[in-house]
C-alpha cells in the first residue's frame, strides 16, 4: 500500500513557470476558456447564456483539437428502455473501483440534456428511418445508448455545430495560434488570467496576457508523451503541465488508456513503438466496429477474447488492451487482426466510411482483408482535481474534459464518456460562475523558478515513455524512464513554442512516471507487471503537486 514519503524513482527537478519574456500586450475579459473542443466551447456557448464576455485561446485553430477525431459516438440514456442507472453502473464497473459515485449520477442523469441541447445548437445525428435516433453499443456498454454522426464522423459533426454557434455570437472572442504559458494570480492566490503566446501579436515575440475574472482549462489531452498515440500533435498536456506549475492538485495521471484497436499501417515484427523523429498519430479503428459484430483474431485466426469477459470484444479498454497486449508479446508480432469481412462492403462503407478510408489510405480493403491493430495511448482518465462544478483546487481556476479529473473515469474511461463529460461538466462550470464570479483583480508576480527545455528531447521522450510506462509497466522500467526524464529536463533551451512544448512533456511525463510508480498494484489501465493483481487498500487516489522548489510530490487519499 502506498504511504506518505514511499521511495519514488529520481526525476527531474521541474519549473514553476516558463521562461518566457514579460507580456508585450495585454486584454481583459470576463472569463477566459483554454481550449476549443467540445468542453472549451460548451463552456463558452453557456458562459454567454450567462451574460458573461467569454474570450477564448486556442493552440492553433479552432478544429485542431482531439475532438474531430471522436469516432465511436456519445453515451447517453436516450432510449425509453435504457436508465441513467444502468449507464452509470457500467460505468462504476469499467473505473474498477476508483470513480466517485457522485460524479457518475451527475454525467448519467445530466448526459440525455446535454446532448438534446447539443441537437438543439445544431448537431444532426445518424437517424432511422422512422426518424429515431440510431443507437449503438460499445465496449462495457450493457445496451445501446451510443449516438453517432456520418457513421463514425461524431466528433467532426459535433465540432462543426460548437463551432458554429460560437461564430454566431460576437461577444465570443476567438483567439487562434496561441499557446497558453502561465496563469496569473492576485495576492491572494487567485487565478485572474494567464500569459500566452500568440503568433503575429503585439511584441516580436508574441507574448501578452489576457486578464480574466476566472480561468477555464479545457486544453485536452497529453497523449503526445508517447511515441505512438491517437491524438494529434497539439496534445502536449499543456494545461495539466500549468496547472502542476500554478500549484493545483492532479491526480490519477497513472491511468492512461490505450485504446485496443489503433491501425497499424505497416504491421511490424515486433512490438516495439515507432523511433520516428515525432510521435505518430494512429488512425483509430473505432471500437464501435467491434460493437457491430467485427470479432478480433490472434495469428492463427483464433478469437482470443473469448472467454477472457463475459463481453469478448466489447470488455472495457483496458480488458481488450491487456488481452491484446499479451497475444502480441506471446507471438513476438506488432499487432492483432480485426476481422470485419463477414458484415460486408456495403454496410462498413455506410457505417464506417472514416475507417474504411484510413484502411485504404494504408492499403487495406476492411471487405475482404484482415485490419492490423494494435493498442495506442488514447485518453488521460486523470487530470486536474475538480470537484462537481469544475472548481479546482486553486481559487477561480476551473477545467473540464480531458485535462480534468472529475471522478468519472475511475481507473478506466468508459467507452464515448469522454464527450459527454466535456458537455456535462462545462455545463456546471458556468452555472457556478454565473452565480459566483468576483471582480476582476491585479496578479502579483511571485518568486518562480524559470527555465525552458530543448525541444530536441521529445522523441527521446516519447520512445522512454512507450518502451517503460506504457500498457506495461513495472518498478525497473519506470526507474529507467526517470532516469530518462531526469537527463531530458536537463538540456535546456531558449524560449519559443517548441521548448515550450518541450518543457510541459517533460513536467507531465514526470508526473505519469511517479504516479506509475507510486501505485503498486494492477487496475483498470494500469498495468504493473511486478504487481499483477489488484488490493482493496488501493482503493484510492494519488494527488500530486509542484513545490515552490520545483519538486514533484505524491499523497495519497483513500477511498475505504
Amino acid at each position: 500500500m502506498f504511504t506518505v514519503g514511499v521511495d519514488l524513482p529520481t526525476l527531474p527537478v521541474l519549473p514553476t513557470r516558463l521562461e518566457a519574456p514579460q507580456p508585450g500586450w495585454s486584454e481583459s475579459t470576463d472569463v477566459v476558456v483554454v481550449g476549443s473542443g467540445v468542453a472549451g466551447l460548451t463552456a463558452a456557448l453557456h458562459l454567454r447564456e450567462a451574460g458573461l464576455h467569454v474570450t477564448v485561446v486556442t493552440k492553433v485553430n479552432i478544429d485542431d483539437g482531439s475532438t474531430r477525431w471522436a469516432q465511436g459516438g456519445i453515451a447517453a440514456v436516450l432510449d425509453p428502455y435504457d436508465t441513467p442507472a444502468a449507464h452509470a453502473q457500467d460505468t462504476l464497473v469499467a473505473g474498477v473501483g476508483l470513480c466517485d459515485p457522485a460524479a457518475v449520477d451527475v454525467l448519467a442523469n445530466e448526459g440525455p440534456v446535454r446532448v438534446r441541447e447539443l441537437m438543439r445548437w445544431g448537431a444532426e445525428f445518424d437517424r432511422n428511418p422512422d426518424g429515431s435516433l440510431m443507437l449503438t453499443r460499445e465496449g462495457g456498454h450493457h445496451a445501446n445508448r451510443i449516438v453517432h454522426a456520418g457513421g463514425d464522423a461524431t466528433g467532426a459533426e459535433v465540432q462543426r455545430a460548437l463551432h458554429a454557434a460560437v461564430r454566431r455570437d460576437p461577444w465570443i472572442r476567438l483567439v487562434e495560434h496561441a499557446l497558453v504559458l502561465d496563469l496569473l494570480r492576485d495576492a491572494a492566490g487567485r487565478a485572474c488570467g494567464v500569459t500566452l503566446h500568440v503568433l503575429g501579436e503585439g511584441t516580436d515575440d508574441g507574448v501578452g496576457a489576457i486578464l480574466a475574472r476566472a480561468v477555464v482549462l479545457a486544453t485536452g489531452g497529453m497523449g503526445q508523451i508517447y511515441a505512438v498515440t491517437t491524438n494529434p500533435v497539439v496534445s502536449t498536456g499543456d494545461g495539466v503541465a500549468l496547472a502542476l506549475r500554478a500549484g493545483a492538485a492532479v491526480t490519477d495521471l497513472e491511468f492512461v488508456q490505450f485504446h485496443p484497436t489503433a491501425l497499424v499501417a505497416a504491421p511490424a515484427a515486433t512490438g516495439e513503438p515507432a523511433t520516428a523523429v515525432d510521435s505518430v498519430q494512429q488512425p483509430l479503428v473505432s471500437e464501435a466496429l467491434r460493437g457491430e459484430g467485427a470479432y478480433l483474431r490472434d495469428g492463427d485466426g483464433k478469437r482470443f477474447m473469448e472467454g477472457q469477459h463475459e463481453l469478448a470484444e466489447l470488455a472495457p479498454r483496458d480488458i481488450v488492451a491487456k488481452g491484446i497486449h499479451r497475444v502480441m508479446l506471446a507471438e513476438g508480432s506488432g499487432n492483432v487482426w480485426l476481422d470485419a469481412r463477414h458484415l460486408g462492403a456495403g454496410f462498413l462503407a455506410d457505417r464506417f466510411p472514416t475507417i474504411v478510408a484510413s484502411c485504404r489510405a494504408a492499403g487495406i480493403d476492411p471487405a475482404t482483408d484482415l485490419i492490423p491493430v494494435a493498442p495506442a495511448a488514447h485518453y488521460a482518465s486523470g487530470g486536474v482535481r475538480t470537484d462537481l462544478r469544475g472548481r479546482t483546487s486553486i481559487p477561480g481556476l476551473y477545467a473540464c474534459g480531458e485535462v480534468a479529473c472529475t471522478g468519472v473515469h475511475g481507473a478506466n474511461r468508459l467507452a464515448s464518456n469522454s464527450l459527454l463529460e466535456g458537455l456535462v461538466f462545462a455545463r456546471r462550470i458556468a452555472t457556478d460562475l454565473a452565480v459566483d464570479l468576483p471582480a476582476q483583480t491585479e496578479p502579483v508576480s511571485d518568486n518562480v523558478r524559470e527555465w525552458s527545455v530543448s525541444p530536441a528531447v521529445r522523441p527521446r521522450l516519447q520512445l522512454a515513455m512507450s518502451r517503460g510506462a506504457g500498457v506495461l509497466r513495472s518498478a525497473d522500467s519506470l526507474d529507467e524512464v526517470a532516469a530518462t526524464l531526469t537527463a531530458l529536463g536537463a538540456e535546456r533551451a531558449r524560449p519559443n513554442t517548441a521548448s515550450w512544448e518541450a518543457t510541459n512533456l517533460v513536467t507531465v511525463a514526470s508526473a505519469v512516471v511517479a504516479a506509475a510508480a507510486g501505485r503498486r498494484e494492477t487496475r483498470g489501465c494500469h498495468w504493473r507487471d511486478d504487481f499483477p493483481t489488484a488490493f482493496e487498500e488501493w482503493r484510492g487516489h494519488l494527488l500530486a503537486t509542484v513545490t515552490d522548489a520545483g519538486v514533484l510530490t505524491e499523497d495519497w487519499e483513500s477511498m475505504a
